[in-house]
């Protein structure tokens, strides 16, 4: 006869008096001429895991000029797991400026009283989120890996890296309200799109002289990244560390990204000693990717470097040393110098590929 263990009970955290009025999950909708950013979508899915945990809405905010599809963001951000989205459209927020856009967000939250708050760790959203912070007056935790609600309560418990990426910590805002992260792309799971799902719109004023905004947007430029690393978007990066010895060795990673056509990445190391350019730094301080595959060849795993791929699917890890941190985690460990593996694996998949050409 088996017996029942009894679980113990959730311990029940009193909330703030002051915070009764504060409800809701909102996420800001970053986008710019109606393109938006991927890391909102991100967003969206934990916020809607952390709306079900509190028993609220989850919300979107969208603010763009009036001539841009706001109503169309909206409804994919119902596609992704909002109730509700806030919409605000006015000539000033046609472009991105902190001022108008800072005004934009402060009135909302004062007037809504959301009771968190959630941006992506891109450039706009790093700029936005620091002055409405500022400006309210309340906490942000930045670059956030892990968010959840507290145990028995309503607090946010944000989890991310510190003391240049060596420990996690967890950061809770107690005292005030909203309580605001910001996320990196790619570090949270794109969630699945139900295009059935509907919701709310709730068009908002907005109005601001454009006489009273310092800046002027002269022309827009847009980001030509064609021939550019697009890391955080791979679905296969090969990376490599300081185990290759000299730089002369990382062609190697190379070759064999050319036969899967992956993207190639490094560890901090290779990239301060000029093995590859910046743009192509995976951990803390580079990139956040989360590729079906990541290869990583002579890297030996420091928590700065897990923190920014140890979201792939599956990796692989190529190391002499068979207690280097990396093997903690990879979900495949080759003991052995990658010197003499990374060659073999090239020539192995160019077989495969042959093949698999061969029988097409």
């Amino acid at each position: 006869m088996s017996e029942q263990v009894k679980k113990p009970a959730r311990k029940k955290v009193e909330l703030d008096p002051r915070f009764v009025n504060y409800k809701h999950v909102w996420v800001f909708i970053e986008s710019e001429r109606g393109e938006v950013h991927p890391v909102s979508w991100e967003l969206l899915g934990e916020g809607r895991k952390l709306a079900d945990t509190l028993g609220v809405e989850l919300c979107g905010v969208v603010i763009c000029g009036p001539g841009e599809r706001g109503a169309g963001i909206c409804q994919e951000a119902f596609h992704f797991g909002a109730n509700k989205c806030y919409l605000l459209q006015d000539e000033v927020l046609k472009d991105y400026r902190n001022e108008p856009y800072t005004k934009a967000l402060t009135d909302l939250v004062n007037t809504y009283q959301p009771e968190i708050l959630m941006l992506g760790a891109s450039t706009l959203g790093r700029d936005l989120a620091g002055s409405v912070a500022t400006t309210l007056g309340t906490g942000l935790v930045a670059d956030c890996t892990e968010l959840v609600i507290e145990e028995g309560g309503r607090n946010l418990a944000s989890t991310r890296p510190t003391f240049g990426g060596s420990l996690l910590c967890t950061i809770m805002t107690q005292r005030h309200r909203p309580q605001m992260a910001t996320v990196r792309p790619r570090v949270m799971a794109m969630p699945d799109e139900d295009k059935s799902r509907t919701g709310e719109i709730i068009p908002v004023p907005f109005t601001m002289l454009e006489t009273s905004i310092v800046t002027k947007v002269l022309e827009f430029i847009p980001d030509d990244t064609r021939n550019k690393p697009n890391l955080p978007f791979a679905d296969i990066i090969v990376s490599g560390g300081r185990g290759l010895k000299k730089p002369e060795n990382f062609q190697l990673v190379w070759d064999l990204a050319k036969v899967l056509g992956a993207e190639v990445g490094g560890s901090r190391p290779v990239v301060q000693a000029g093995w590859v350019e910046l743009d192509r730094q995976v951990g803390q301080s580079g990139k956040t990717v989360r590729p079906k595959l990541y290869i990583a060849a002579g890297i030996s795993g420091a928590i700065q470097h897990r923190v920014g791929m140890d979201g792939s699917d599956v990796i692989i890890a190529i190391n002499t040393d068979p207690n280097a941190p990396i093997f903690d985690f990879a979900h495949y460990g080759i003991v052995g110098n990658a010197m003499t593996i990374l060659p073999a694996l090239t020539e192995a998949f160019k077989a495969h590929m042959a093949q698999v050409r061969k029988a097409g």
